[in-house]
């Protein structure tokens, strides 16, 4: 059983009964689920992962004047729940780790990943929140929430960026796989600078799984969980797996990878009608891309800039 699957059988065997006996009022306007930080939000927890902050837990949230008003109430009983379930542990959390289950307040929390507490509304707030911030926010699962706010928070992310902004992250991962994989990479290696070349293979892999992430309109999670995660996007699965091929290649084999995978974007940048220049050098679509971006700031700043 992973950490999600645990969390909600805590919750439906020993939560739900518990908070709907001591706040029947309450209980109406609370949202229960689990998502955030951790491996399990995402599902990609194992055996390696219950070594520290893994085990049978949830999340309750509050809007703000519950929060206030009954905030420590309701912790009080979420504390009182049994010591596990099923034959699984209560999660028991690091110092770091705290704050991730039990009582919070939805403003806060989408405030704490997304800067804003109901998620971003103008183009420069979009601008300014990670992508593994979002990734982390839309993760997990909610079991509970008959009120809907925190969940029409979490549609509102899931319906993924602002066109603009989605071309112009497009633009610059585009712009950084060429210059560190299609330009830098071999130019390092012909002057015989091994680890330079290393570093372009890693920023060309990490702008790479980046874009294959914003082409299928999904939010790339923290770099430990990217890979995983752009093996499951369903476009350009094939280009997923070339970047774990390059991870371990060198020389001319890597370089003929990174022209592969660029040739796949450029295919699939083509089908979504964002160029139709027939082009292998990703540097040179880039013009097209922000061409297609409406906002006059974005579209006329640099390639590089997100």
């Amino acid at each position: 059983m992973n950490g999600l699957e645990l969390a909600k059988r805590y919750y439906e065997e020993a939560g739900r009964d518990a908070l709907a006996h001591a706040f029947p009022d309450l209980f109406l306007r609370m949202a229960v689920g689990l998502a955030g930080e951790g491996s399990e939000c995402f599902g990609y927890d194992d055996e390696i992962s219950r070594d520290h902050d893994w085990g049978a837990a949830f999340c309750i949230w509050l809007e703000e004047e519950d929060y206030q008003a009954f905030g420590a109430e309701v912790q009080a009983v979420y504390d009182s729940l049994p010591d596990a379930v099923g034959g699984y542990p209560r999660r028991k959390s690091s110092e770091t780790a705290a704050g991730r289950d039990g009582v919070l307040c939805t403003a806060d929390w989408y405030r704490k990943y997304t800067g804003c507490p109901r998620g971003p509304e103008t183009l420069s707030q979009w601008r300014r929140v990670p992508e593994a911030f979002l990734a982390t926010a839309v993760n997990g699962e909610v079991f509970h929430d008959p009120l809907g706010i925190f969940s029409a928070v979490r549609q509102k992310l899931l319906a993924f960026y602002p066109e603009d902004i989605r071309i112009k992250k497009i633009a610059a991962r585009a712009a950084t796989m060429a210059q560190a994989g299609q330009y830098n990479y071999s130019r390092c290696l012909q002057r015989g600078e091994y680890l330079a070349a290393e570093l372009a293979k890693v920023e060309f892999i990490k702008a790479a799984l980046s874009m294959l992430h914003l082409l299928n309109r999904a939010y790339a999670p923290y770099y430990k969980w990217i890979y995983r995660s752009a093996r499951q996007l369903p476009k350009l699965a094939r280009a997923a797996e070339k970047t774990e091929c390059l991870a371990r290649q060198n020389g001319r084999e890597a370089a003929d990878t990174i022209e592969a995978i660029c040739i796949l974007v450029g295919a699939e940048l083509r089908r979504q009608g964002l160029t139709e220049r027939q082009t292998d050098f990703l540097i040179d679509i880039c013009p097209d891309l922000m061409q297609h971006i409406e906002d006059p700031y974005l579209r006329n700043s640099s390639f590089l800039q997100e």
